[in-house]
């Protein structure tokens, strides 16, 4: 395998790890999928972004309170099995999905108010997220050797991305083909392939053996104390957490696209895959070849031009504009991703992986659901456009107090 001699490139010589990125690929495609239809969905259902947010709040809030004790069982099971059983666990939502949208459940169970079964079926993806998240962190240094994980956090981070895109993409041109319903098909059949592809994963070991002096409270809080003591990881969760909270647009992309830029189910499938391409383009471009030097600085300088991209996006009336807006805004994104993901890999422990898998899935991964709440919230009180350019403006201002107040991420190398 030629290609796979490439340095960026050799966790790919692994079979497991193929296994599992591939795998990866196929969940990833099929959550950003449902979560684009699912939006899509209540969007049309009520004609009010605050029901999008409503929805990112249900799958925040389980994520948020399990992701302690989620690390804690993580630790102490076979990550390739526990990953599983999750995957298997998304296929029963998809399945309740598809019996929501279909015309015999207007018919004879409910046609009054189907936004509160969707907001139930996401709240339960939530607590299977705030378990298979941090696993699927967790379980990659089990698959290559220390010296190269590095390498292998960045392909897990850029085939996210990719399926991100293809994912929001393919919502887009599904819906517009074959409507929302028969969407949820092909997400199934996505996640059905990527439970069989890790069930050709061997099981793993556990590493940390149970110990039945510690108590559970105690053994959670490892990951938090951890993370604490740890400041560069503690200044880049931070930053990326604020970041994300007030620059998300992703519960406004549909009001954006049908009441500001007057485009259909096609243009919006593009819009929502924006930020997912670019920051794609840029995560394959520094597989090739990696930043050397003064990543805390570039990671800061990212997040400034992100800002600056969501208020251009705010105050857009054009597509392309916006379009190219929320690429743009993907690739500073894409930075920030990698230097999180690397610092995330390389300093934490094997034996507490699961648990400090957890705690960033606490404070980056539910992020995306709460700042999707608080966009739709924020849309609500102070109107969509304004909520945006609010949204860039606080983003700026978080970068602005860490630089002054996290001297140590700003001068970070690794």
């Amino acid at each position: 395998m030629p290609l796979f001699q490439t340095k960026g490139l050799v966790p790919l010589q692994h079979k497991e790890f193929r296994l599992f990125i591939t795998a990866r690929f196929f969940l990833i495609m099929a959550l950003r999928m449902l979560g684009t239809v699912a939006g899509y969905q209540l969007f049309h259902i009520t004609k009010n972004s605050f029901s999008v947010g409503i929805a990112g709040l249900s799958e925040f809030v389980p994520v948020f309170l399990l992701a302690l004790y989620a690390g804690h069982v993580i630790d102490r099971s076979d990550k390739r099995t526990f990953l599983l059983r999750g995957i298997l666990s998304y296929s029963v939502c998809v399945l309740a999905l598809l019996v929501i949208t279909s015309a015999w459940f207007g018919q004879n169970i409910s046609s009054r108010s189907p936004e509160v079964f969707i907001y139930g079926v996401i709240f339960f993806t939530g607590i299977i997220r705030a378990f298979t998240g941090p696993a699927t962190n967790a379980i990659i240094a089990q698959l290559v050797p220390r010296e190269i994980l590095p390498f292998a956090a960045n392909i897990s981070s850029t085939t996210w991305l990719i399926a991100s895109i293809t994912g929001h993409a393919s919502a887009g041109f599904l819906i517009y083909l074959f409507g929302v319903h028969h969407t949820f098909w092909f997400i199934l059949g996505y996640v059905l392939i990527a439970a069989i592809l890790i069930s050709f994963i061997a099981p793993k070991p556990i590493l940390v053996k149970p110990d039945d002096n510690q108590k559970t409270w105690s053994s959670m809080k490892e990951g938090l104390r951890f993370v604490f003591k740890h400041k560069i990881m503690l200044g880049a969760i931070s930053l990326d957490l604020f970041a994300v909270l007030f620059g998300g647009v992703v519960a406004l992309i549909p009001e954006f696209n049908t009441e500001i830029l007057k485009a259909g189910p096609l243009a919006f499938g593009w819009l929502n895959a924006a930020m997912d391409i670019g920051s794609a383009l840029v995560m394959i471009a520094l597989t090739f070849r990696p930043m050397k030097k003064k990543q805390g600085y570039k990671l800061m300088f990212a997040v400034a031009v992100f800002g600056l991209c969501i208020i251009i996006f705010g105050v857009s009336k054009w597509y392309w504009l916006s379009f190219v807006a929320l690429l743009l805004a993907g690739m500073m994104d894409g930075i920030s991703v990698i230097v999180r993901g690397t610092i995330l890999q390389l300093t934490t422990p094997d034996e507490i992986r699961g648990r400090v898998s957890s705690v960033n899935s606490m404070f980056i991964n539910s992020s995306n659901e709460l700042g999707q709440f608080e966009s739709g919230m924020m849309s609500r009180v102070m109107g969509t456009v304004p909520s945006v350019i609010f949204g860039g403006c606080m983003t700026l201002l978080v970068v602005i107090f860490t630089w002054f107040k996290a001297p140590g991420l700003r001068k970070f190398e690794y």
